[in-house]
């Protein structure tokens, strides 16, 4: 694979690609909470993440191969458990900053570029 996309009018570059990479990979609410609370409490096992999140260990198992397949989050293996941690604190401000502004708007302001009637 190359390190740049070309389109017929440029190319994109590798870094560009990469950061497109690692948004996708947290585009679902359930991965950006998976990385707040590791990011917040430090490294935790499935099934803690399970109690904290309430939802199916099957979905938090199959978020977590997306984060790992990313090569955001890692597991190190704890006797019959593997124990999930960030790799980069980076991804832990990228994760709180995106939480933090898109509540910018919920207090009862309108979005930006919208009137109230």
């Amino acid at each position: 694979m190359s390190a740049a996309l070309t389109t017929p009018s440029r190319t994109i570059p590798a870094d560009v690609l990469a950061a497109s990479a690692l948004l996708t990979a947290l585009a679902f609410p359930l991965r950006l909470s998976i990385v707040a609370l590791l990011a917040e409490h430090g490294p935790h096992c499935v099934h803690q993440l399970v109690d904290a999140l309430g939802v199916p260990q099957p979905l938090v198992s199959q978020h977590l191969r997306v984060l790992r397949s990313a090569g955001l989050v890692a597991g190190e293996r704890r006797h019959r458990q593997v124990e999930y941690r960030l790799v980069d604190a980076h991804v832990a401000h990228i994760v709180r900053d995106a939480i933090e502004h898109a509540g910018h708007g919920r207090a009862g302001d309108a979005p930006r570029g919208t009137a109230i009637a």
